[in-house]
C-alpha cells in the first residue's frame, strides 16, 4: 500500500494567471512533480476577500500592496494532494523573497516566474492547520475529513483520471 496523501492549498497569483503560457508551464510543473489536483477554481478576489485572506499580515508594511495586487485580477486556487504536500509544494515554489530566490533557487517556481516579493507567482500553505483554514476559505463546499475517508484511498491507489481541460484529477466511477 502506498503512503497516505496529505493536502495543501496552492494559489497561482494574478501575475501568472494573466499570462497563459506561463500559467500553463506552472501547471505542467505541478503535474511533473507528482501532485494530484483534488480541486481547482479560477476566481477573482474582491478587495474585501483578499483583506480577509491575508488578515494575518494586517499592519505589516506590505499588507495594502498585497491585498490590492491579489484583487487586481484572476487567481487560480488548487487543492493539491501528495504524500508530503505542504513541504513538497513549498520546496517547489521556493522562498518568498524573489530577488534572493532567483539567485539561490533559480529552478523554483518563484525563481522562474516571480517578479517581486508581492508578485511572486504562487502561494502555499505553511502547515496542516493553515491548509485546512485556507482550503475552507477558497473551497467552501470541500469537506476535509470526508475527502480523506472517501476519496483519499482511491487517489492513493491511483483509481483516478485526469481531465486536462479542467486541470483536475477525479475518481473513476
Amino acid at each position: 500500500m502506498k503512503q497516505g496523501l496529505k493536502l495543501t492549498l496552492a494559489l497561482l497569483k494574478p501575475d501568472i494567471c494573466c499570462m497563459p503560457l506561463k500559467s500553463a508551464e506552472l501547471k505542467s510543473q505541478i503535474l511533473s512533480n507528482s501532485f494530484l489536483v483534488v480541486r481547482s477554481s479560477k476566481l477573482r478576489l474582491s478587495l474585501q476577500e483578499a483583506s480577509e485572506f491575508y488578515k494575518d499580515h494586517q499592519g505589516k508594511f506590505f499588507y495594502n500592496r498585497l491585498v490590492t495586487f491579489m484583487s487586481s485580477g484572476p487567481t487560480i486556487a488548487f487543492i493539491l494532494a501528495h504524500p508530503d504536500a505542504i513541504n513538497a509544494w513549498r520546496k517547489l515554489i521556493g522562498p518568498t523573497k524573489v530577488y534572493k530566490t532567483q539567485y539561490e533557487q533559480p529552478d523554483s517556481l518563484r525563481g522562474q516566474f516571480g517578479l517581486t516579493d508581492t508578485r511572486n507567482a504562487t502561494h502555499g500553505s505553511d502547515s496542516e492547520e493553515t491548509a485546512r483554514k485556507e482550503i475552507s476559505f477558497f473551497f467552501k463546499d470541500f469537506h476535509w475529513d470526508q475527502w480523506f475517508r472517501e476519496e483519499e484511498p482511491l487517489f492513493r491507489e491511483n483509481r483516478i483520471n485526469f481531465d486536462p481541460d479542467k486541470f483536475l484529477h477525479y475518481v473513476k466511477r
